[in-house]
């Protein structure tokens, strides 16, 4: 599964909101499976949106075929846009599905790693993270994606930010040590997402 984040400031909500409804055809596409999104909880105006495709080929098709008469109702309404594009490698929990239901919030984490780490901070993910995440009362679903250059996203998600909350306060530190997350990431960027559910798709 090939797995989209686009990032970026929203200048015109109105207009951006009254463009992200226009998204809802997406279901017709050949090999989509969902899309969702909401507004950072922590960086006013930026605005994040989650994809999910069933390989790269059909997302590759939807592009040349699709994208551009769906972005154009959002044209002039947003800037610094970045999109990246991850592989789904495993879940966090069992059964990630590209459902946005349930949920009222998502985490995501984006890291760059040594190369040389690369397969051993998806192994600590792999042992370290997903059962402390997994074992966190409120946390719904997750994954683990890579990119070409030893880059990771790590998406998770919430059915409340007290509960994530709760999660963070009691474990990151000891988590991260156990880990050796120091030794492994030479940059980490995120975000907390407060879902809107107009714009799951």
């Amino acid at each position: 599964m090939l797995v989209k984040w686009i990032r970026c400031t929203v200048v015109d909500r109105r207009g951006f909101e009254r463009g992200q409804r226009k998204w809802a055809g997406l279901p017709g596409e050949p090999g989509f499976r969902g899309q969702g999104g909401g507004w950072s909880r922590v960086r006013p105006g930026v605005a994040h949106i989650f994809s999910f495709w069933e390989s790269r080929a059909f997302y590759d098709s939807f592009m040349a075929r699709s994208y551009d008469r769906l972005a154009a109702s959002q044209s002039g309404s947003h800037k610094d846009m970045q999109v990246k594009l991850f592989d789904h490698r495993f879940d966090v929990k069992t059964g990630f599905e590209p459902r946005f239901t349930e949920a009222d919030l998502v985490r995501v984490a984006h890291c760059r790693v040594h190369g040389e780490r690369a397969e051993h901070f998806a192994l600590m993910q792999e042992k370290v993270w997903n059962p402390a995440m997994a074992g966190s009362p409120g946390m719904v679903r997750g994954l683990f994606g890579e990119a070409p250059g030893h880059e990771f996203v790590i998406l998770s998600m919430w059915r409340s930010a007290a509960e994530h909350g709760k999660y963070r306060v009691e474990r990151i530190e000891r988590l991260a040590l156990r880990a050796q997350i120091e030794a492994d990431v030479a940059a980490l960027t995120g975000d907390i997402v407060e879902l809107e559910p107009s714009w799951t798709v």
